[in-house]
């Protein structure tokens, strides 16, 4: 009995997570991204998605891009987890902006209001081995605030 019930629990964890197929063709950033908005920050569907081997996460911090407060900094923290809700990497800021260095983690770092893009090469946390096919959950923390989304890695 315990067997059926996770066999249906998975059929429906996984079918709430299957991409549409216009999001499955999309190979360029959508113009402009919908983003996930909550208070002070946004969360955009990575691209590609599906990808192989790497991908990028476009975020918003505070109220971008009108900015009613520029010089407040807020603590940001964005990771990669697979469905056991482990983590699998933690991707690393794109290009960089004041004073926090592009390719820097995005880990505990202080940012100012803006909107950003992060980058995953695909791999591990800490290893040259690229992650197995399947569904992943990002995850942006903003001053203790979560918002999570979906990508698929397919090869």
């Amino acid at each position: 009995m315990k067997l059926g019930w996770a066999a249906l629990a998975t059929v429906l964890v996984l079918s709430a997570f299957r991409p549409s197929a216009a999001a499955a063709q999309q190979s360029s950033p959508p113009t402009p991204p919908p983003r996930e908005r909550q208070g002070g920050f946004g969360l955009g569907q990575n691209y590609p998605n599906p990808f192989n081997p790497e991908t990028r996460i476009p975020f918003t911090v505070g109220d971008a891009p009108t900015c009613t407060d520029p010089a407040r900094q807020y603590r940001v923290t964005l990771r990669i987890y697979n469905l056991l809700a482990q983590v699998v990497a933690v991707p690393v800021l794109q290009g960089g902006a004041g004073d926090v260095a592009g390719g820097q983690p995005l880990e505990n770092v202080m940012l100012s209001c803006k909107q950003y893009t992060a980058y995953w090469n695909g791999k591990y946390q800490n290893s040259d081995r690229e992650v197995a096919s399947g569904i992943y959950l990002y995850r942006l923390e903003v001053d203790g605030r979560a918002v999570v989304k979906k990508m698929i890695v397919m090869k």
